[in-house]
């Protein structure tokens, strides 16, 4: 992956620190993208990278603009964009859909619907025109499936695994590849139970290789 540049958002949790390691670990260079600019300091010197191989970025992803003038940045710093991972998002649930409040609604639509919105259409041409790309976001099986009591996340997910599927067929003739990891849950802590932000980083690396650039808008399940 050396001279090949991918923007890691959520890079601050679990799940977006392992991937930081791993595509870092082969040799890619980064744009680590969060809200806590102290946090992303913190990860930047764990990873212990020359200046020339990263890029810190505070950015709220639900406005547009600014997901724009980032991609200026990365566009400034790197010349290129060679792969989005986007790893931004939450949960609420619990309730019926008449029981959830609208700010629910309105929440999981910010974080899993707005923003990887406002990413495609900043990122998904400058990867275009490159004639090569990734595109990676993680879901949830219930997705599909909803279990009930569950309306404002399930919904989201599932307009989100939809503008993947979208972006893949628009791009099929780019040599960008988009697709979605489902988990049931992240088992953060290695107990056993869940899959490990580890295996969601090797399943991520294996999609950003060349020999993967047959798999695009696929949903794959990486859970038992």
């Amino acid at each position: 992956m050396n001279n090949r540049a991918f923007v890691i958002t959520g890079a601050t949790g679990v799940t977006g620190r392992a991937a930081a390691h791993a595509f870092a670990e082969h040799g890619a260079s980064l744009v680590l993208v969060g809200t806590d600019p102290s946090k992303l300091d913190v990860l930047a010197r764990d990873l212990n990278l020359p200046a020339a191989r990263f890029l810190t970025l505070t950015v709220d992803l639900r406005n547009g603009p600014a997901v724009h003038s980032a991609a200026e940045a990365v566009a400034v710093k790197f010349g290129r964009l060679d792969g989005l991972i986007h790893l931004v998002g939450g949960w609420v649930g619990g309730k019926t859909i008449a029981e959830t409040p609208i700010n629910d609604f309105e929440s999981m639509l910010g974080q899993h619907v707005w923003t990887t919105i406002h990413l495609f259409q900043a990122f998904g041409p400058r990867m275009a025109a490159n004639q090569w790309g990734r595109v990676i976001v993680v879901s949830a099986p219930t997705a599909a499936n909803p279990p009930g009591k569950a309306s404002a996340y399930t919904a989201a997910k599932a307009a989100q695994e939809n503008l993947v599927l979208n972006l893949a067929a628009e791009l099929k003739d780019s040599n960008v590849t988009a697709n979605i990891i489902q988990v049931k849950s992240i088992d953060a802590d290695r107990s056993g139970k869940g899959t490990t932000p580890d295996e969601i980083a090797a399943s991520m690396l294996y999609l950003c290789f060349d020999e993967a650039g047959k798999i695009s808008g696929a949903r794959i399940p990486l859970f038992r």
